[in-house]
């Protein structure tokens, strides 16, 4: 077992195999078994480059023998830090084989982000693009190892200069030792927009559950077609069901560059993609792109998750882009709901749904860890068969972060309806403390995105000596809206009008253009806090 991964008991890790959820099959035997039954049908599209499934599996096996050869054994982690690329399917597969951990970096990932992660993980290796969206990785990855000598490789997709091609890694096929399914396949990294990422180990067997539970939730089958828009090393395109599960189910996986509709829309047609997963900021550049609205999306499915996104706009997508919606609520942890296909609109709009699995335990507390009365505002606690039971090499964070008992406190405030169905309101940090009253941020955004000159909106605490936290509210306005609106003094007037309190109307109303994001696309609120700030 790796060091410093925290493992389920042995109750539970036999409760979960009796109730199906552990099959004993790695990520990579699952890629063998699609293979076996759609070997010549198309696996992966990227740019130019278009893999069957059987020459996925060829190229993997052939990698995994040549990282084999370079001296990378099974346990030993590696860094992979490539963009939406078939190089980036193919490396995983390789690693998973050979029972290496890829260790999944964002492309918006730099120096601080990548020396943390190679000392965190006691990386082995490093494996970056030559070029991509005009920024030099290979000079990236020589300022790592300066910082981390310990790096035995530097691999390249691309040109590598003087550093070593991925592309000369490859030789033909060993047989290698077999991996054990309850191993670690991948650290995933935590989601947080403050500090430095932890690290998230997934198991074959919970991360083979969790692509293969969420394909069947959406309908994912050999005809379907996968869009990853975001990238592909984050959870929601990586496995649920992403790039893995949609491969499992024998359907293709296409790779787009950025989620722009630029890229994105000209792959949605030609591919004839059935399914693609975007953040709510994303959704909203797709709204305002006028070549999206005209285009016929209603064989397409789209599922929205990683923030809150709220009933205005999910309504807008049923209007205005044509195309089905599901929502989901998702941490790289463990823990998934959503809304089910046949669910009335109702549901679709305005809650993150019900469970992913049967055997997901949640408890919604206050902040003494006490139940909270039905219906009422709480933080989420979960425990269940893909859960983790603690972040990698983390044991002081795993005491604040888990429960005696191994629930994990995702840090989001959920109600429950009566329907069973979860609402989020929020992140715990996303409640405004100001002058003795708590303000929902979520609450606040809501209302203000359904005023017609608004076309996206960001609501933060700012300190303030005599409130303690002022409301800020970034607005983005409709470009139809003017010079003179929605300002401050509109938009309070309109929020009374709607009936919300007067203390949770925004006391400062700043205009901008767009919003920084975090690497997944997610708006940065930490980022706007300190703007404001400062």
């Amino acid at each position: 077992m790796l060091d410093g991964f925290v493992p389920w008991s042995s109750e539970f890790t036999e409760r979960y195999r009796l109730r199906g959820y552990r099959q004993g099959r790695t990520l990579h035997d699952l890629l063998l078994a699609a293979a076996d039954e759609h070997g010549p049908r198309t696996a992966v599209v990227s740019g130019p480059t278009r893999l069957t499934f059987t020459e996925l599996v060829r190229r993997a096996a052939e990698l995994a023998s040549g990282l084999h050869r370079l001296g990378i054994r099974p346990g030993e982690r590696v860094v992979v830090q490539l963009p939406n690329r078939a190089e980036f399917v193919v490396l995983c597969f390789a690693l998973f084989r050979l029972g290496a951990v890829p260790v999944m970096a964002l492309p918006g990932h730099r120096r601080n982000e990548l020396v943390h992660l190679c000392r965190r993980a006691e990386a082995v290796a490093l494996v970056v693009p030559d070029r991509f969206q005009g920024y030099d990785f290979r000079a990236l990855a020589r300022e790592v190892r300066v910082e981390v000598p310990e790096l035995k490789h530097i691999l390249v997709a691309g040109e590598p200069e003087e550093l070593t091609a991925l592309a000369s890694v490859p030789c033909p096929p060993i047989d290698l030792a077999p991996v054990d399914p309850g191993e670690v396949a991948l650290l995933l990294l935590s989601g947080g927009t403050t500090g430095l990422p932890k690290l998230i180990p997934r198991t074959h067997d919970d991360y083979a559950y969790n692509a293969l539970a969420c394909a069947r939730a959406l309908g994912v089958d050999r005809d379907s077609a996968y869009l990853a828009a975001t990238p592909v090393a984050h959870n929601a395109a990586l496995g649920c069901p992403g790039v893995l599960g949609t491969l499992f189910r024998g359907g293709k996986a296409v790779l787009a560059a950025s989620p722009s509709p630029d890229e994105a829309l000209p792959l949605v047609v030609e591919e004839r993609v059935t399914l693609t997963t975007l953040v709510p900021p994303l959704v909203m550049m797709w709204l305002a792109d006028p070549e999206v609205l005209k285009a016929d999306l209603s064989g397409l499915l789209l599922q929205v998750g990683s923030s809150k996104f709220q009933p205005e706009v999910a309504r807008r997508v049923r209007e205005g882009l044509g195309c089905r919606l599901t929502q989901w609520y998702g941490i790289g942890e463990g823990l998934l709901t959503h809304t089910r296909l046949d669910d009335p609109e109702e549901v679709v709009l305005h809650t993150e749904g019900r469970p992913l699995c049967a055997d997901d335990e949640i408890r919604i507390v206050d902040d003494a860890d006490r139940p909270v009365p039905d219906g009422e505002v709480g933080e989420l606690l979960t425990r269940g068969p893909y859960t983790i039971r603690g972040y990698f090499r983390a044991p002081e964070h795993n005491a604040r972060a888990f429960t005696e008992d191994g629930f994990f406190r995702t840090g989001d405030l959920v109600r429950l309806r009566p329907d069973g169905n979860l609402v989020v309101m929020g992140r715990a940090k996303d409640i405004i403390h100001r002058g003795g009253d708590k303000v929902s941020a979520e609450e606040v955004e809501e209302h203000l995105l359904s005023h017609p000159q608004v076309r996206d909106v960001a609501v933060v605490g700012l300190a303030d000596e005599m409130l303690g936290e002022r409301i800020c509210a970034y607005v983005v306005a409709d470009p139809g809206a003017g010079a003179g609106g929605p300002g401050l003094a509109r938009l309070r007037a309109y929020l009374r009008e709607r009936g919300l309190a007067s203390y949770k109307a925004p006391d400062q109303v700043e205009r901008v253009d767009s919003f920084p994001k975090t690497p997944v696309g997610k708006v940065d609120k930490a980022a706007l806090r300190a703007r404001g700030s400062g």
